[in-house]
Protein backbone atom coordinates (compact mmCIF):
# COMPACT_ATOMS: atom_id res chain seq x y z
CA UNK A 1 0.00 0.00 0.00
CA UNK A 2 1.20 3.38 -1.09
CA UNK A 3 0.03 6.16 1.01
CA UNK A 4 -0.14 9.86 -0.39
CA UNK A 5 -0.33 12.97 1.94
CA UNK A 6 -2.10 15.95 0.26
CA UNK A 7 -3.39 18.84 2.37
CA UNK A 8 -7.18 20.25 1.81
CA UNK A 9 -7.78 22.86 -0.27
CA UNK A 10 -6.37 24.67 -3.25
CA UNK A 11 -3.30 21.86 -3.09
CA UNK A 12 -5.78 18.86 -2.96
CA UNK A 13 -8.06 20.33 -5.82
CA UNK A 14 -4.77 21.14 -8.30
CA UNK A 15 -3.37 17.80 -7.58
CA UNK A 16 -6.71 16.00 -8.38
CA UNK A 17 -6.53 16.52 -12.10
CA UNK A 18 -2.99 14.75 -12.18
CA UNK A 19 -3.50 12.52 -10.21
CA UNK A 20 -6.91 11.66 -13.25
CA UNK A 21 -4.11 11.83 -15.99
CA UNK A 22 -2.12 9.35 -14.25
CA UNK A 23 -5.51 6.95 -13.99
CA UNK A 24 -5.84 7.78 -10.13
CA UNK A 25 -8.98 9.36 -8.20
CA UNK A 26 -10.09 9.91 -5.17
CA UNK A 27 -13.05 7.88 -4.56
CA UNK A 28 -14.35 10.33 -1.62
CA UNK A 29 -14.85 13.75 -1.82
CA UNK A 30 -12.99 15.20 1.30
CA UNK A 31 -15.34 18.55 1.63
CA UNK A 32 -17.90 15.75 2.05
CA UNK A 33 -16.66 12.88 3.85
CA UNK A 34 -14.75 13.40 7.75
CA UNK A 35 -12.25 10.62 6.84
CA UNK A 36 -9.17 11.55 6.61
CA UNK A 37 -7.64 8.23 5.11
CA UNK A 38 -9.58 8.18 1.01
CA UNK A 39 -9.58 5.91 -0.84
CA UNK A 40 -8.61 6.31 -4.71
CA UNK A 41 -9.41 4.24 -7.68
CA UNK A 42 -6.19 2.10 -7.50
CA UNK A 43 -6.22 -0.49 -4.91
CA UNK A 44 -3.07 0.27 -3.69
CA UNK A 45 -2.92 3.49 -3.29
CA UNK A 46 -4.75 5.95 -0.39
CA UNK A 47 -4.53 9.44 -0.14
CA UNK A 48 -4.24 10.88 3.43
CA UNK A 49 -5.57 14.13 4.20
CA UNK A 50 -3.43 16.45 6.58
CA UNK A 51 -2.61 19.89 7.59
CA UNK A 52 -0.47 21.88 4.84
CA UNK A 53 2.28 21.94 6.86
CA UNK A 54 1.80 18.32 8.31
CA UNK A 55 3.13 16.83 4.95
CA UNK A 56 6.78 17.21 4.89
CA UNK A 57 6.31 15.38 8.77
CA UNK A 58 4.14 12.63 7.68
CA UNK A 59 6.71 11.90 4.90
CA UNK A 60 9.74 12.32 6.56
CA UNK A 61 8.88 10.10 9.59
CA UNK A 62 6.84 7.25 7.47
CA UNK A 63 2.81 8.42 8.00
CA UNK A 64 2.64 8.74 4.24
CA UNK A 65 5.01 7.52 1.29
CA UNK A 66 4.96 10.74 -0.30
CA UNK A 67 3.51 13.80 -0.69
CA UNK A 68 2.49 17.01 -2.59
CA UNK A 69 3.19 20.47 -0.66
CA UNK A 70 4.10 23.94 -1.27
CA UNK A 71 7.54 24.85 -1.76
CA UNK A 72 7.35 27.14 0.88
CA UNK A 73 6.28 24.45 3.64
CA UNK A 74 9.39 22.63 2.36
CA UNK A 75 11.51 25.33 3.08
CA UNK A 76 9.81 26.01 5.96
CA UNK A 77 10.27 22.49 7.47
CA UNK A 78 14.14 22.34 6.15
CA UNK A 79 13.53 19.51 4.24
CA UNK A 80 15.48 17.42 6.52
CA UNK A 81 15.64 13.94 4.69
CA UNK A 82 13.12 14.64 2.23
CA UNK A 83 13.50 14.32 -1.55
CA UNK A 84 11.71 17.05 -3.47
CA UNK A 85 11.72 15.18 -7.43
CA UNK A 86 9.22 17.10 -9.18
CA UNK A 87 7.89 20.62 -9.25
CA UNK A 88 4.65 19.98 -9.97
CA UNK A 89 3.65 24.06 -11.28
CA UNK A 90 0.51 24.21 -9.45
CA UNK A 91 -0.48 26.48 -6.50
CA UNK A 92 1.46 28.89 -7.66
CA UNK A 93 1.43 32.40 -5.42
CA UNK A 94 2.15 35.71 -6.84
CA UNK A 95 3.07 38.91 -4.23
CA UNK A 96 0.83 42.19 -4.79
CA UNK A 97 2.42 45.79 -3.45
CA UNK A 98 0.28 47.75 -2.07
CA UNK A 99 2.12 51.84 -1.76
CA UNK A 100 0.68 55.61 -1.37
CA UNK A 101 0.02 56.87 -4.97
CA UNK A 102 2.52 59.35 -4.67
CA UNK A 103 5.40 56.96 -3.74
CA UNK A 104 7.88 56.01 -6.44
CA UNK A 105 7.80 52.27 -6.60
CA UNK A 106 9.76 51.34 -9.61
CA UNK A 107 12.91 53.78 -8.16
CA UNK A 108 12.73 52.01 -4.66
CA UNK A 109 13.40 48.33 -6.92
CA UNK A 110 15.90 50.32 -8.48
CA UNK A 111 17.59 51.19 -5.48
CA UNK A 112 17.26 47.75 -4.12
CA UNK A 113 18.92 45.88 -6.39
CA UNK A 114 21.57 48.20 -6.95
CA UNK A 115 22.34 47.07 -2.92
CA UNK A 116 21.77 43.55 -3.47
CA UNK A 117 24.94 41.04 -3.02
CA UNK A 118 25.97 39.34 -5.08
CA UNK A 119 25.02 41.80 -7.49
CA UNK A 120 22.20 41.21 -9.98
CA UNK A 121 23.63 40.65 -13.59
Amino acid sequence: MITLALSKGRIFEETLPLLKDAGIEVLDDPEKSRKLILSTSQPDLRVVIVRASDVPTYVQYGGADLGVTGKDTLIEHGSRGLYQPLDLQIAKCRVSVAVRSDFDYAKAVRRARACAWPPST
